[in-house]
């Protein structure tokens, strides 16, 4: 009940961190433990997680370009000082590209320019034999390592049996059983 009543007369932090840096008025800003105890010393009683608040809103402030932060010291921005750029190379301006008016661009690649007076060519129908063979009369593919006997030119006769795929099991030698005694 002490820590609520003693938190709602308290101003927000915020407010409470840049009274304290102007009541500090350090050149070179303020660090973190300075600001702690000038409103610790203004403000009396404060929460239990007073360190915590105190980080995070420093932090928020820092982000929102409230506090500029120079060797682990908060100061209040210069006004006159030009806006700090960002880490890394800044992006290229991007250019303008013309939309036409009426309709959004349409999906896909667009077609290709076609010359105005060139004849136009379509393409011919296959027959029925074409389309079924696929046209040229050859199978697609890789041809077959042992084809079927219609196909089968006289001289390739395969010995055995085709190999399957992978490395071959390992043979193993019959052991001879003793005989006598």
């Amino acid at each position: 009940m002490a820590t609520e009543e003693a938190s709602s007369t308290l101003p927000s932090y915020p407010d409470m961190i840049m009274e304290a840096i102007d009541a500090l008025n350090e050149e070179e800003g303020s660090n973190k433990s300075a600001i702690w105890r000038q409103i610790e010393g203004t403000h009396g009683t404060l929460p239990p997680a007073h360190g915590t608040l105190l980080a995070h809103h420093l932090n928020q402030m820092k982000q929102a370009g409230q506090l500029v932060m120079l060797k682990n010291n908060y100061m209040k921005p210069n006004p006159n000082a030009p806006p700090r750029r960002g880490r890394g190379r800044p992006p290229k301006p991007k250019a303008s590209v013309p939309v036409p008016d009426g309709y959004p661009r349409p999906r896909g690649r667009p077609p290709k320019e076609r010359v105005p007076y060139a004849p136009i060519t379509v393409p011919m129908k296959k027959t029925a034999t074409e389309s079924s063979s696929g046209g040229s009369g050859k199978k697609r593919g890789r041809p077959r390592k042992y084809p079927t006997t219609e196909e089968r030119p006289v001289a390739v006769k395969p010995i055995g049996t085709p190999r399957g795929r992978g490395r071959p099991p390992k043979v193993k030698t019959p052991v001879a059983a003793t005989v006598g005694a």
